[in-house]
């Protein structure tokens, strides 16, 4: 195992990009024992003859750079094609048990997996098997199953013609169980923006940015989440537009930024400040600080009346386009600005001054990411800010929209093409017509209702499509010994991970090649498509060679297990599927013609081809016809778990990433941005915190979760690190702190966990043996 020899608190002085991005791609390129390899395939990656970057979903431009890849992109290829291999020798040597002490890190360092495994309880180890026994194991396993037990859930990392035939498999099936890891972060958004402007995806392309004069940022860490929208806010700043950014912690990619592509920026000492306003709102103060941006162009828009002056309000938007104003009015005006100051944590006079900006810019964009989703209102998270964009027109015109910055590479796509547990979002006549495929009527579980037919033993098997689902999921030390009594677990990956080690009855272990790898069917290169964050669709294709000769595509494994499993279906051919990803472009633009008409011609154009949205034309497939307005619940965003309980040692807690890992993946022990080296053992803190409650810095910690007390939730030791963070917040590492949300604190509506407040307590424990404490002297 892996132990970092050394850790340290150092705060980082540099901007974001830079010599110190440029070292970190370094390292990884060594560290995996590629950088020769590694290093021709980053001239291909997100290139009209190359692949998508396997990272995040963030667009791809029509013509890219000689170098279009981010440090965190860069570190997802090499992570990919690394050198190294998780052989059967290695699982021969290594039981489960002993592999479950194994870090996060540990465990995915090992290397690409090389052949299908099984596990075999009596020697606790996975042994190898031949690609038919597995298919036929698991099809009979499956018929034996009943059909409302099974589980089909996807990671949003496969491709649209991967995604489109899983959907089409589990509904075969018999269910509509198709959970995915969209439930864990933007069906926020889905749900939100469906009620509120007609379509369930961002209304904005790469183009707008261009033209933008005002971004409102909430909630979104671009500089480790999508490193590669900091180029067009780079030259959006350059040409003065402002930016202004809400978030709980002052993150460094919205501060400042150096081009590493850029010689004349890497050499020079400038860098170009990003943010123009940075708000610290507190953990769920979103709702009210928005709230107040209103409730002050309002004020403002009575000044310019009352002096004849032009509105500051798009009245004629509003009045051809929009349905409840006058009720969404009504309830800002019956808010006190100390009620909205106290909750947002924001002063007036700085809900102000953003206010202030956007009246004046004539093109606004909205974006944002989970720090707005993953909230018990998340919903409502989402549609405020579709309310502060409609009161000036801000949708449906060039530079401006709404803009979620979604995670995986191809989640937004895969939802596209019917990975949706809801039957109702599927056009299921045209499937029935097309492939004779009948779409059952009873809606299926999304990941929250998943985890909950673990526990209740409803689920009795799971079938995942890449991703870690276990160390995922909200409420971890409850669902891992739920999880150990499946009847049927089949894993489709690339790495090991902790979702592997926790085998019920029968486990299966099956390796798919990687995007960036190139997959022959016959001899024959494949194509694939994918859709980004803007709603575009490209085509891709693999650069590098399989990392072993056993290796299986994901629509070859997906089809093997459907031939397994399923009666005969004149109308769908698995295999001719498989061996030939034309044939499932063909049936995917055959059922959503509107979408993918023409799509093997489409994928194919310079920067691809973007999806119809009705929004952005000003038409709005809502009940009412109109934009709709929405009224807030509540100002709290966590009133499920923010009862008012009055304790002063209870603390809101958000879970993050580090400028280190990607989603549940860890590349490393740093977080360069936030000064932390060498482990993800901390819990940052506000320094009047760590004095009130009578902690000293580098002390260690216990966090219990402060609702719900009789089902023990607690993590650590963490370690006390000062940070600038609200007062009465704290922050932790994802997913390791993911223990301490309960399943059912979820947004409303969406079911997204809620892990951006999770009120906790602190217990001050001595250092754990073998801990690797902070060096907080040399702070």
């Amino acid at each position: 195992m892996h132990l970092p020899p050394h850790a340290r608190f150092k705060p980082y002085t540099h901007s974001a990009g830079g010599w110190g991005s440029a070292h970190s791609v370094a390292n990884i390129l060594f560290r995996e024992r590629i950088p020769a390899k590694a290093a021709l395939a980053l001239f291909k990656q997100n290139k009209p003859d190359g692949f998508s970057c396997v990272s995040c979903a963030w667009a791809k431009p029509d013509n890219p750079h000689l170098l279009e890849f981010c440090e965190n992109g860069a570190k997802a290829t090499a992570w990919e094609l690394t050198s190294l291999r998780a052989d059967e020798d290695f699982f021969s040597k290594h039981t489960l048990a002993e592999l479950r002490t194994w870090p996060d890190y540990d465990l995915e360092q090992r290397g690409r997996l090389t052949r299908p495994m099984r596990y075999d309880a009596a020697t606790d180890t996975y042994k190898p098997v031949p690609w038919a026994e597995a298919f036929a194991a698991i099809g009979q396993t499956l018929k034996a199953l009943p059909r409302e037990s099974v589980v089909f859930y996807a990671s949003g990392r496969a491709s649209l013609e991967t995604s489109f035939m899983y959907q089409l498999m589990a509904r075969s099936y018999g269910n509509n169980h198709l959970p995915d890891s969209s439930n864990m972060c933007h069906e926020s958004t889905s749900v939100g923006l469906q009620e509120s402007i007609g379509v369930p995806v961002g209304t904005v392309t790469l183009n707008d940015f261009k033209h933008t004069d005002c971004f409102l940022f909430f909630g979104q860490n671009v500089g480790s989440n999508s490193p590669r929208m900091l180029h067009p806010l780079q030259e959006a700043r350059k040409r003065d537009a402002q930016i202004i950014t809400f978030n709980p912690l002052r993150e460094r990619g919205l501060e400042r930024f150096v081009n590493p592509q850029n010689p004349l920026e890497m050499l020079g000492p400038d860098s170009t400040p990003i943010s123009t306003q940075y708000h610290q709102v507190a953990l769920g103060g979103d709702l009210a600080a928005m709230a107040g941006m209103i409730k002050a162009l309002l004020a403002l828009e009575a000044e310019a009346v009352a002096a004849h002056k032009p509105s500051v309000l798009d009245h004629a938007f509003i009045a051809e386009h929009t349905t409840g104003f006058d009720a969404l009015v009504q309830q800002i005006e019956g808010y006190s600005w100390a009620e909205l100051e106290r909750r947002s944590g924001l002063g007036r006079s700085a809900l102000e001054a953003a206010a202030q900006v956007y009246a004046q810019s004539e093109r606004v964009m909205g974006v944002y990411g989970m720090g707005l989703t993953q909230h018990r209102h998340g919903v409502a998270n989402v549609q405020m800010l579709v309310n502060l964009l409609l009161l000036r027109g801000n949708i449906g015109k060039p530079g401006a929209g709404i803009c979620p910055v979604r995670g995986h590479s191809n989640v937004q796509g895969q939802r596209t093409v019917g990975i949706t547990e809801d039957p109702k979002k599927v056009p299921g006549e045209l499937i029935q017509q097309v492939l004779g495929v009948t779409v059952p009527e009873e809606k299926g579980f999304c990941t929250v209702e998943a985890c909950e037919g673990l526990l209740d033993g409803r689920v009795k098997g799971f079938i995942g499509l890449g991703g870690n689902f276990i160390r995922a999921v909200p409420d971890t030390s409850r669902l891992e010994p739920a999880w150990q009594q499946l009847d049927l677990n089949v894993q489709i990956a690339t790495k090991l991970n902790r979702s592997h080690l926790l085998p019920g009855a029968n486990m299966w272990l099956l390796p798919c090649l990687g995007r960036i790898e190139i997959d022959r069917q016959n001899g024959v290169e494949q194509q694939w498509a994918i859709e980004d964050s803007t709603g575009c669709i490209h085509g891709w294709h693999g650069h590098s060679e399989p990392a072993s000769e056993h290796l299986l595509s994901e629509p070859a494994i997906v089809a093997g297990i459907a031939e397994a499993t399923l009666e005969a279906n004149p109308k769908l051919d698995w295999n001719a599927w498989r061996q030939d990803y034309r044939k499932v472009r063909e049936a995917i633009a055959a059922v959503y013609p509107d979408i993918f008409h023409n799509l093997e011609v489409r994928m194919a154009e310079p920067g691809g081809f973007h999806r119809p949205l009705a929004a952005t034309k000003r038409e709005w497939n809502t009940e009412s016809g109109k934009a709709q307005f929405t009224l807030m619940p509540t100002l709290d965003a966590d009133d499920d778990v923010n009862a008012g309980t009055g304790r002063r040692d209870v603390l809101q807690l958000m879970t993050m990433r580090s400028n280190d890992q990607f989603n549940t993946t860890i590349y490393g022990y740093d977080d360069r941005f936030r000064g932390v080296n060498g482990t993800r053992k901390v819990l940052f803190m506000n320094t009047n915190d760590i004095a009130r409650l009578g902690f000293v810095a580098g002390d260690w910690v216990k966090v219990t979760t402060a609702v719900e007390t009789a089902v023990p939730r607690v993590v650590g030791p963490l370690q006390v690190l000062p940070y600038d963070i609200p007062q009465g917040c704290c922050g932790g590492y994802y997913p390791e702190c993911n223990p301490l949300v309960p399943l059912w604190h979820h947004a409303e509506k969406s079911k997204v966990p809620a892990s951006k407040a999770i009120p906790v307590t602190l217990m001050k424990v001595p250092v754990e043996a073998g801990a690797v404490p902070i060096d907080l002297k040399r702070a």
